[in-house]
């Protein structure tokens, strides 16, 4: 964890396993802003700061099919929030990235994340030595935006399974955490897009982020 260059070595995962309900159902990602779905935005986004990505989502994976990312769906049954989605990432890069000792998670539906995200997540991540780190903006954190230990992942899932615990900042405050906050201007920069109304002000932030 004291290595500078351990930024360069994480994976992240989207997580899009939310049932878009303000929306109509459907998949909020894949709502398109500026001729983009938003999970393209996301993607654009993220590749460069991550060392691969997956997708977290439930039902038929071939719906993400063009994006040509691994889909992984929850290994917790019957367990609605993005905490499952957390824990299958970090199963998935235990099984699959041995030398992977952090992931990513972000929402699927923020367009507009950091393009330092990764880095400055670590970096507080390492001078704080903490064992998680989250983002945060205009005073309010964003849980499911972080860096999580592999190592906690059975930790995790005790508390998923054994103990029904639902909401992230319930179980990150068990551990030592990191909080980097960014600005909010020209945007914020995890805005996200939960209604119909977000998706027409998230065309007009686009034309302020650059499209």
């Amino acid at each position: 964890m004291t290595d500078p260059a351990g930024a360069a070595k994480i994976p992240g995962v989207l997580l899009a396993g939310g049932l878009a309900r303000r929306m109509g159902g459907g998949d909020k990602p894949m709502r398109a802003i500026g001729g983009r779905t938003i999970l393209e935005r996301v993607i654009a986004r993220l590749q460069p700061q991550c060392d691969g990505l997956v997708l977290n989502a439930n039902g038929d994976p071939a719906r993400f099919a063009a994006f040509g990312l691994p889909v992984i769906p929850d290994g917790v049954a019957d367990f609605p929030g993005p905490l499952a989605g957390i824990l299958a990432a970090l199963d998935w890069a235990a099984a699959n990235r041995p030398d992977v000792h952090f992931m990513l998670s972000a929402a699927a539906d923020c367009p507009f994340l950091p393009r330092d995200l990764v880095s400055r997540l670590y970096a507080a991540l390492v001078a704080e030595n903490a064992e998680l780190a989250v983002a945060a903006s205009d005073g309010q954190s964003h849980p499911v935006i972080g860096l999580w230990s592999v190592a906690l992942r059975e930790q995790l899932r005790h508390a998923l399974v054994v103990e029904d615990i639902r909401k992230i900042d319930r179980w990150t405050a068990r551990y030592k955490l990191a909080t980097v906050i960014w600005p909010t201007t020209p945007l914020d920069p995890f805005f996200n897009a939960n209604t119909m109304d977000d998706i027409a002000e998230a065309e007009r932030l686009a034309e302020l982020d650059g499209g």
